[in-house]
């Protein structure tokens, strides 16, 4: 049975920390393989590579499945950003009526509509009625191979 997205443990980035990493300068060919190169640049820094505003970005973790067709799957890291204004097509996380869910904003003429990225799931039309804020834009998506 197929699960809709939720966000659990959601937290926020500490800007401080640094993670200097082996960065390869080159491109990776995904086509055909291109000639082996071994230049490396001194190393990069995950958190000034992925977030813009470490005081206004959090991450979370994804359970469930409806957002399979945008490369949202279970067990996903999201690196949301609460700076960024949210426009139609943006993936963000949304609280609705006391949960925390991850879809497409879509802004029509009737209103605003939560988009699912799996056919499974049904698209939600924020009412009126329900207690509803866009909590954050996912900016980058961090998963395990």
């Amino acid at each position: 049975m197929q699960e809709e997205n939720k966000i659990t443990d959601i937290k926020l980035v500490k800007g401080e920390q640094t993670s200097g990493l082996q960065f390869f300068e080159s491109r990776v060919q995904a086509g055909f393989p291109s000639p082996a190169q071994s230049e490396y640049a001194e190393s990069i820094d995950l958190n000034r590579a992925l977030i813009t505003n470490p005081a206004a970005t959090f991450c979370a973790r994804v359970i469930g499945d409806s957002m399979v067709d945008a490369g949202i799957n279970e067990g996903d890291l999201l690196i949301i950003d609460r700076s960024l204004n949210p426009c139609d097509g943006n993936i963000a996380v949304c609280f609705v009526d006391g949960e925390f869910t991850v879809k497409r904003l879509s802004v029509r003429d009737d209103g605003i509509y939560l988009t699912p990225a799996n056919a499974a799931f049904p698209e939600l039309k924020v009412g009126e009625d329900n207690n509803f804020v866009v909590w954050g834009v996912v900016s980058h998506i961090i998963k395990r191979l």
